[in-house]
């Protein structure tokens, strides 16, 4: 067979090597190309401090980490299974919450709430988030109160079960939802320290009675009744005596 001449046989080159380089091939002339690296999976430890910062709030109002207690890192962990790590980061986010505080070569002590300081607390909420809820309900449509039944009938069933974690993590999500109307980030965050600082239990409280936690869980509907019908007064008067009027 003859072989080709000169412009034949380049091209029969050329195109020799595009389909090696096609097939992922490499003539020995040509160095090979270096491998992707394929990053290494990710371990998010926040998930697990995520859950263990949850379990010790629900402890907390739940009584089960009590007032003036000392509590170490490592004993909590190994009570939730996991290592001293996540816990010690989940005790100081609730040292900045303000539930817990920092024992220097022992743990954490669980805050001791005064009669006096959830008074203040249910005060201060009482000026921030009155006037925002009475100058909603002037402008706010009754169909975006209407789709806020469901977090309110949440706040009923956990009252009802006696469930009082779930009943303060309903709670808050309730009236997050009613002040992100608002618009105002910032009040969203005041707003929800505030709330959440109101829920560590007194050292000397007894645990809320159940009659207590379901009347308490009803203001939530009668609350939005009030913002649809646009009644500040009935707005006003159940938002004082929501703060004022128990624990959560």
């Amino acid at each position: 067979m003859p072989r080709p001449s000169g412009a034949e046989g380049a091209l029969g080159t050329e195109q020799g090597r595009r389909a090696e380089d096609a097939r992922g091939e490499h003539t020995h002339g040509e160095p090979a190309a270096a491998p992707v690296p394929v990053p290494a999976p990710r371990v998010v430890r926040h998930s697990v401090r995520g859950q263990i910062l949850d379990a010790l709030r629900a402890a907390l109002v739940d009584g089960e980490l009590v007032p003036g207690e000392v509590y170490s890192a490592p004993a909590l962990g190994e009570r939730f299974g996991v290592s001293a790590t996540p816990v010690r980061e989940a005790m100081q986010r609730l040292a900045v919450e303000g539930a817990v505080e920092v024992v220097p070569n022992r743990g954490f002590r669980v805050v001791e709430r005064t009669p006096r300081e959830l008074a203040e607390l249910a005060e201060v909420r009482a000026l921030i988030e009155v006037p925002v809820m009475l100058r909603l309900a002037r402008t706010v449509p009754a169909a975006r109160w209407a789709a806020l039944r469901p977090l309110a009938e949440a706040t009923s069933a956990a009252a009802a079960r006696g469930d009082r974690a779930h009943y303060a993590e309903a709670d808050r999500a309730f009236h997050r939802a009613v002040l992100s109307l608002a618009g105002n980030e910032q009040l969203l965050a005041v707003a929800d320290d505030l709330h959440r600082r109101s829920q560590w239990p007194l050292l000397s409280a007894p645990a809320l009675r159940h009659g207590v936690l379901v009347a308490d869980a009803a203001e939530h509907a009668a609350l939005l009744d009030a913002l649809i019908a646009q009644d500040l007064n009935v707005v006003q008067t159940l938002v004082r005596e929501h703060f004022t009027g128990s624990e959560c």
